[in-house]
């Protein structure tokens, strides 16, 4: 595989796409090569803006407000599949304010009355919510516009990319292997996607660390209802019982989903690692490589922060920095 020089981004999700439109943005040559393109994990996807359960949390905090801004001004066009929603996240039993409720202008406290039955805390606020198979059509023209180049293909291994200036992985769950990093897991997910029975607004349960997830984020004339996390989980075949189950849980919250008509289910396996991360490393020939890999279920919350970052990871590779 030969590059001509260009910056070779490898992976095909919002990761991969986001980061290609950025280096591109910045006036970088970008070839991105990936065997699905746009990544099947990332179509599965919600997907609401929200910072859960990854780590380091002061690059994660700048990370996600770098994105928090970038998703509000691409809001303001319909085309990208982005808007900004008001909805509620509640919990059960007590539960903290998380530290991502800073970035929030408008978070607040539930009322009890704002609250469904059985439930004893909550918070309301508004984020970015996005159609993952409308914003990801998005980059992949924005790719295209800005004259980057796309490549269906499989990178076995990194030193297999010939002629590239530098090499960026995001190769999503492949990453791992590619950067010989077994830290890196698959943590399963699936939603149901059903027409919207006049739903606008998203409704997110904490659930703490079960594989039994309960949200569901209003798209229009859809609805994606949630979910599943199952840990060490990666096959991507539908499970008609927890499909079954999600409509349930997601019922029990707003009646009305109980008789809405199914369109499509979801399944895609979340890459998976104790912190995200992305950092320089070099080829044995010494050609700079860029990892940005190890997302969870926040790929989207992190992309534009991390692609950022990368992009000044791959001009200082480049300057010898």
């Amino acid at each position: 595989m030969t590059a001509n020089g260009k910056i070779v981004v490898v992976g095909g999700g919002v990761s991969g796409l986001t980061t290609g439109v950025t280096l591109l943005e910045a006036g970088l040559p970008v070839r991105l090569v990936a065997e699905e393109i746009p990544g099947r994990t990332s179509l599965a996807a919600g997907a609401m803006w929200g910072p859960y359960l990854v780590e380091p949390w002061a690059k994660v905090r700048e990370w996600s407000l770098t994105s928090l801004d970038v998703f509000g001004r691409l809001a303001e066009s319909l085309e990208t599949g982005v808007r900004m929603t008001s909805g509620v996240e509640a919990a059960r039993d007590a539960s903290e304010v998380p530290p991502w409720s800073e970035l929030l202008p408008d978070f607040r406290a539930c009322d009890p009355a704002e609250l469904p039955d059985g439930f004893v805390s909550g918070y309301r606020f508004t984020v970015p919510l996005v159609d993952m198979p409308v914003y990801l059509d998005f980059l992949r023209r924005r790719l295209l516009e800005l004259g980057g180049e796309i490549e269906v293909g499989v990178v076995r291994t990194l030193d297999s990319v010939d002629g590239a200036a530098a090499i960026v992985n995001c190769a999503g769950l492949g990453a791992g292997e590619l950067a010989d990093d077994p830290s890196v897991r698959p943590i399963r997910g699936q939603h149901v996607v059903v027409e919207n029975p006049g739903i606008t607004e998203f409704f997110s349960e904490d659930t703490g660390m079960s594989p039994d997830l309960m949200c569901f984020y209003p798209h229009g004339d859809t609805v994606v209802l949630g979910g599943t996390a199952i840990d060490g989980d990666g096959t991507m075949a539908e499970d008609e019982a927890a499909a079954k189950g999600i409509v349930e849980r997601c019922a029990a919250i707003d009646s009305r989903l109980a008789e809405a008509r199914i369109v499509g289910h979801r399944v895609g396996a979340r890459p998976t690692r104790s912190e995200v991360r992305v950092e320089s490393a070099l080829r044995e020939d010494g050609l700079p490589v860029v990892h940005n890999y190890g997302h969870g279920g926040a790929g989207v919350t992190l992309s534009w922060g991390c692609a950022r970052e990368v992009a000044r990871l791959v001009v200082e590779a480049a300057s010898g920095v």
